[in-house]
Order: C-alpha cells, then structure tokens, then sequence
C-alpha cells in the first residue's frame, strides 16, 4: 500500500470513531439527542438550532460602527472647536493630540472586540471524557450480565473469601443481595411482578475491609464500579459536588455508555459524615440536605448528570441516566454509633432473678451486629434515607487471629507483597509465626484495623529493603519477634557457590545418607 492509501485508511478510522460519539452544541453543551439537529460551521464547530437563533437576533441588535461605545468619536467632535471662537483654544489643541495618539493605539475594527481562535474549542478538542456515545435508534439495550452467566451467591462468596479475611456474615449478605440485583436486572420484570432493588448499607469499624470488599466484588463481576466520598457532597448551590456526581463518576468508570452505566455498581463511603448536625443553628449543607437530595438517586429515577465534571455549571454536556438498576452501597464506621446501641440495651434491665446487669454490654466487642433501624436513626440519619437502604449488615472489628490470617493468607496479602519485592533481588524473605503474632499485637494496639498492618511493616522493612541491595550475598532473611519489638536483629543467610549456608548443611545431609 501507498501512503496515500494509509492515510485514507487512518482518516477513515477517525471518522468512524467520531461517528460513535454524538455533537454537542458549541455554546449550550447538550448533545444531539437532546438539542436536535446540529449546524455545522467551519473547524468541526456544531451550534444547535435554538443556540443559532439567539445567536442571530444578538448580531442583528449589534452596533457594528462602534459610534455608541467609542468615547473618543465624541469628545473629537465636542472639543475640536470653541463654540464662541472660530480658532482652537491651545487646552482644546492639548486634547486633540492626546485622542490622536490614543487613537494610534486603538487597534481597527470592531471596537472593544478581541477575536479568539475558534480551533481551540472546536469538538476535536473535546476529550472522551466528555463525549456521549451515539445510540443507535434499533439498538436494543443487552444487559451486561446474563441470567444464565450470574455467579450462585455460594460461588460468590467462595471467590470473596480468597481475598477478604472473615467478615462472613457481610459476606454472605452481599452474595445474595448482588446475585438478587442482577437476576433483576437480567430479566426485568417476571409475570408482570417488579422485583425493588436492595440497596445495601455497610455499618463497621475503620479498617475492617468495607471499601475492599466492594472493590473486590466489581472486579470479580467485572461490571462498573464508582467508588464517591460523601464528604465532599453539598446540597445544590453550594461550593462542593452536587449529589449527581456520584453518577458522573460511574458513567466515567462506563466509558460514558449510558446503557452500561444503568446496570453498575455505586459505593458511597464515609456515608455517616451526611448524618444530622445536632444543636446546630446554622444551614445543614452538607447534612441532612445531602441526604433528601440522594432520595431520588437511591429509590430510581432518571436524573441529568454532566459528563466530565462535578457540576451542573461547568460547560459540558449533560446526560440522562436512569438510576432504577444501579445498585448502591453505602458505607461507613458510624463512630459513637455503640454507645447508641448500649443505651438501647440498658433501658431493658430490669429488676428480678432475670434482670440484666447495666454493664453487661461494657465488654461486648461485636455490639454493632446488635444495630436496629432506630439506632441508626438516633445518629442521625433520616428515616427516608433509611429505608431505601433495606439490606443492613454490619462488619466485626478484627481480633489478632484475624490480623495474623491477613498478613499471610490473601491472594495480595502484605507479605506476599515484600516477598515478591526481594525475590527480584534473589532475596527470600520469610516470616515466623511469632513475628506475625508480634505485629498483629502492634496493630491492635493502634485501633485503625487492617490499615495499621501496612504502616508496621514499612517501618521495620525499611532497613532491610535499604540495606539488602548493598551485599549481593545475601540469599534469605527471617523476620523474628524480637526483630519487632526492638531487642534482636533479623536472621541473615549468606549464599555459598550459589547456595545459601543453610540448604549446604541439608545437602550435606542428604550426601551422608546416600
């Protein structure tokens, strides 16, 4: 082939590639779909009929001489001659020179006008980020996931479990309700009975594997996950996310396919910062307005979201996404939320041989899985909010055991993360079980669950990761207790002949016997 003809080719790629996406006016930013057919200027530059018309009764109102804004036409006329002398006085003289040389300076033209390169905004310009994909009018919308292909819960869970430590209650709960949604999803309606949607809320400690079970779940579905920080969320007018970007988010994560985003998966963490401010005068902005707002979002409902931004007001297109297939999960550590419960539980101490001591729940680790409707809405929550989130399951605080089972077990746990890293030194790197129950000690005592792991053991590998690079000896190192509570050093193998000392003593061994 020629390269004409590879460039015919590669121009023709690109052409269909644009034909994916829809034009969006230059001046509105609404696509096609919406604004109706586009005019087409010079430099790929679309307008929208409605945009045109406005466009063209401004031009028409406009003063092209530029007589009525130019000051310096009139004082010219006003102060070039004396009214009562036919001569100009020599202050009129001073004047005139000065408008002359200010004139000199003015640019011709349209007055008060700078022209700007179109090119720059033309829809070439525009990322995908920000494009809508066309849809084609006989195109029927194919769920992403098929009846037939949906995983059982029990399968569901049994790949959960390769990843997540524990939490088997959650688990279990987010199985069934993940495998509910999408056989809803999959098959719409059944002998005209609508199935409602089961949104989730996720109640546990920091730490304790919320926002990792969520993102190993949409990885393991491979459908499009949006993960929103509800912090961030105001109510509509105010300086922050409008509540609609959590959709925005998903529709990113979609590959801004309308359809495919439908069928996704939303996860809003830190949902109980939204929670009520009590004893509070001021606007709740960021409060209970937050949570009226999601309301619509939670139960269904067909809501316009800009593509690409965070807000309404930034000039991008906006799109129209149903909501009534998106499952939510809303996520969060609830803080002082035991204490509630705790005061729940002790109005129902009585006195008799059956009465329950008052601080019988003092020492009750697990008090959240004792959660009821009306402890979460004593924290704050809003009752409408509530109850479109009817699936409620609450994840344990992790106990040593537990922490010991995520250094080592997981498919990425943390050890096997460091170990991969010498292994590209020729380094094994290995671990005794006393170690292990010594970290987990540390990290309990740090009370930020599974995080507090990470930030120990970077802390006791820095020296070893700087040092070990230094000695290409160096063939094992073991990790002991009282390397990490401060008292010994690390156990260190050096190669001999390309062997470590301590398989030389085992084959030596095995040569005596034979």
């Amino acid at each position: 082939m020629s390269d004409m003809d590879y460039r015919d080719s590669d121009n023709q790629e690109s052409e269909n590639k644009e034909k994916e996406y829809e034009d969006v006016c230059f001046i509105c930013r609404r696509p096609e779909s919406k604004a109706g057919k586009m005019f087409h200027l010079p430099n790929n530059i679309c307008v929208c009929d409605d945009c045109m018309h406005k466009t063209m009764d401004a031009v028409s109102q406009y003063d092209y001489q530029g007589m009525l804004n130019n000051p310096a036409v009139f004082n010219m006329l006003n102060n070039q001659f004396d009214n009562r002398q036919q001569t100009p006085k020599a202050d009129v003289l001073e004047e005139q020179a000065e408008e002359e040389e200010k004139e000199k300076k003015i640019p011709k033209g349209f007055p008060n006008v700078s022209f700007i390169n179109l090119s720059d905004f033309m829809n070439d310009g525009i990322p995908k980020r920000q494009k809508i994909k066309k849809k084609s009018p006989d195109e029927k919308v194919k769920p992403i996931i098929d009846i037939k292909s949906i995983p059982a819960p029990h399968k569901i869970k049994a790949q959960l479990d390769q990843y997540v430590i524990g939490q088997e209650y959650a688990k279990k709960v987010i199985s069934v309700a993940v495998y509910n949604h999408y056989k809803r999803v999959a098959t719409g309606t059944m002998d005209e009975i609508e199935i409602e949607k089961s949104n989730i809320l996720m109640i546990g400690p920091t730490g304790s594997g919320k926002t990792y079970l969520v993102k190993t779940l949409a990885k393991l579905l491979d459908v499009p996950l949006a993960i929103a920080d509800a912090t961030s969320l105001t109510e509509a007018g105010y300086i922050g996310d409008d509540i609609e970007s959590v959709v925005s988010k998903l529709l990113a994560a979609a590959d801004n396919d309308v359809d495919k985003a439908e069928q996704g998966i939303i996860f809003i963490d830190e949902i109980d910062k939204i929670a009520k401010k009590k004893n509070t005068t001021s606007r709740d902005v960021s409060g209970e307005s937050v949570q009226q707002g999601m309301l619509k979002l939670l139960e269904g409902a067909e809501v316009e979201v800009p593509v690409g931004a965070n807000s309404k007001n930034a000039m991008v297109p906006l799109a129209t996404v149903n909501t009534r297939n998106i499952l939510f999960i809303c996520g969060g550590a609830f803080p002082d939320l035991e204490e509630i419960i705790k005061q729940r539980l002790r109005k129902q101490t009585s006195i008799g041989f059956t009465a329950e001591l008052k601080d019988k729940w003092d020492k009750e680790k697990n008090i959240l899985s004792k959660v009821t409707v009306e402890d979460i809405r004593n924290f704050g929550m809003i009752p409408e909010f509530i109850g479109r989130l009817p699936v409620v399951c609450t994840l344990e605080g992790l106990n040593r055991d537990m922490l010991v089972r995520i250094l080592k077990e997981p498919k990425n746990a943390i050890l096997k993360q460091y170990q991969k890293l010498l292994e590209l030194d020729e380094v094994k790197l290995e671990f005794t079980d006393d170690a292990l129950e010594a970290i987990a000690e540390k990290a309990m005592k740090k009370d930020t669950g599974a995080r507090a792991l990470r930030s120990i053991i970077e802390e006791f590998m820095l020296d070893i990761m700087y040092e070990i690079p230094k000695d290409d000896n160096i063939g094992r190192v073991t990790i002991t207790r009282a390397y990490i509570e401060g008292t010994g050093g690390p156990v260190i193998d050096i190669r001999s002949n390309g062997y470590m000392l301590g398989d030389m003593e085992k084959l030596n061994q095995i040569e005596s016997k034979d």
